[in-house]
């Protein structure tokens, strides 16, 4: 029998279900079939499907399941607690293009600590090729803490669109005053549209990662990596950093390097009255109360520095203004968030097997009735081909949704789910992906070092035609 031709249905599914919590052998489990049906032949299916099957339920790893886990576990998730949140963007054939989750915990967390948000799709998963995605924010502690997760099938404007507009969504529409990405030129776009009035930055770290990768090519890249690190670190206003780093590209040469080219800092506010303080300039204002620090240790963690503080100090001020005291290091305040536990996963009992169980128990009696005489019969048969038809019609009609929320959803829909193409690499596959910006330099300095060497070629093959003649030339005179 043909591989295609065999399959389980679902009454033959609920039987081995029941004979392997019973502890019956699958051998007896597949002779008891053999039986009822009167012989092998008579079967569509092996003994080695019976196995199989076992198999794939106790360890869960069919490939064709994982879609419906998946939303089976967001729909678990939502059942105990329904500030969870999820969305998902379908294909035509129901397979997962989107998908973006936060649970009650994250949402809560957004409100102390949404400020700033760093989003990173530098990590993919190995199996389809979806891009994985985390809105990541600081709490009072310094320490990471995220606000959702992603899976995205590619990196287009329109799907960071879809993704921030969800993730603002649950977030109760407030968008955060700053947010740090990679050089992605899509989510630049996409976050000018969805966030016009959020502060967007790269992030320094993705930045200061690249540059052994970027600068090995060059013959002091070690002097030039550690002269790019003490511009970057030690430069505290614009003015001084923009010097620095055009004198830094002038001594290596790197005016014409594109990766290099293009990076700026913010802006410092101008001065009302200056102090020094361990080369720091610190600027105290009295009649406004501001006091601001060349270290700008305030303005990127939140604390007020040493140097402030001395200068605060000195100028005799005893209780420091509360603009400096930020909500997020406060004691008094009863953070919302540590309240609600994090969610975590315990398997429930498959609905679509206890529904069919109670119709099989009620089936049973309508069929021994039923079976009385040939006209109760062909009413049953008329029956069930009504209902067939009706059935078939709403699942059709269900067919046609290209979205999918935790308002909406239910475990019938999430059982229409299916998992995107598997994507065979050879190798191990890398785990981080690179930006756009970086494939192109990438590209360019490929096409350069080509022509290069073609250059090369051409003057040795001409090099190689001259000899040729003038040895030519003085055998002839020979």
């Amino acid at each position: 029998m043909l591989k295609q031709h065999r399959e389980l249905s679902m009454s033959i599914r609920r039987t081995i279900e029941n004979n392997e919590e019973a502890g019956i052998r699958p051998s007896k489990t597949y002779q008891s079939f053999v039986a009822a049906a009167g012989g092998h032949r008579e079967l569509n299916f092996i003994e080695k499907d019976v196995r199989n099957y076992i198999t794939r339920e106790v360890r869960n790893v069919s490939e064709q399941e994982d879609a419906k886990e998946f939303g089976k576990y967001l729909l678990r998730m939502k059942e105990k607690n329904q500030n969870f949140f999820f969305e998902l963007q379908l294909e035509e054939d129901q397979s997962i293009k989107l998908a973006f989750w936060a649970d009650a915990r994250s949402r809560a967390a957004f409100e102390y600590f949404g400020d700033v948000i760093s989003f990173d799709t530098t990590y993919n998963t190995n199996r389809y090729n979806l891009v994985c995605g985390s809105f990541v924010g600081v709490n009072h502690h310094g320490q990471s803490t995220l606000l959702g997760c992603s899976l995205m099938k590619n990196e287009e404007i329109e799907s960071f669109k879809w993704l921030f507009q969800c993730w603002l969504r649950c977030m109760g529409g407030n968008a955060p005053k700053g947010f740090l990405t990679d050089q992605c030129a899509s989510m630049k776009r996409a976050l000018e549209a969805c966030m016009p009035t959020t502060v967007h930055r790269w992030c320094i770290w993705h930045i200061m990662k690249k540059i052994p990768s970027k600068l090995n090519g060059y013959k002091r890249h070690a002097d030039i990596e550690q002269e790019m690190r003490q511009v970057v670190w030690n430069s505290h206003s614009k003015d001084s950093f923009d010097r620095n780093w055009n004198d830094f590209l002038l001594n290596f040469g790197l005016a014409d390097n594109k990766w290099l080219s293009g990076y700026s800092v913010y802006e410092v506010g101008e001065q009302v009255s200056s102090s020094i303080f361990n080369k720091f300039v610190v600027t105290y204002d009295s009649v406004a109360a501001e006091v601001k620090c060349q270290c700008l240790l305030f303005e990127s963690r939140g604390i007020l520095c040493r140097h402030a503080l001395s200068v605060l100090s000195f100028e005799q001020v005893s209780q420091l203004s509360p603009r400096y005291i930020l909500e997020r290091w406060s004691k008094k305040v009863k953070r919302r968030h540590t309240h609600i536990k994090s969610s975590h996963d315990e398997p429930l009992m498959e609905p679509r097997s206890k529904r069919f169980d109670q119709l099989v128990f009620r089936s049973q009696n309508i069929c021994e009735f039923a079976s009385e005489s040939k006209e109760l019969t062909a009413i049953l048969h008329r029956a069930y081909d009504n209902v067939m038809a009706e059935m078939e019609a709403l699942k059709a009609k269900r067919k046609g949704t290209s979205s999918l929320s935790h308002e909406d959803a239910n475990l019938e829909s999430v059982n229409e789910l299916q998992s995107p193409p598997r994507i065979r690499t050879r190798g191990r596959p890398k785990n981080r992906l690179g930006s756009k910006l970086e494939k192109q330099i990438a590209n360019a300095t490929k096409k350069k070092k080509t022509k290069v060497l073609s250059e090369v070629k051409v003057m040795f093959f001409k090099f190689v035609a001259i000899e040729f003649i003038f040895l030519v030339n003085r055998l002839a005179n020979v």
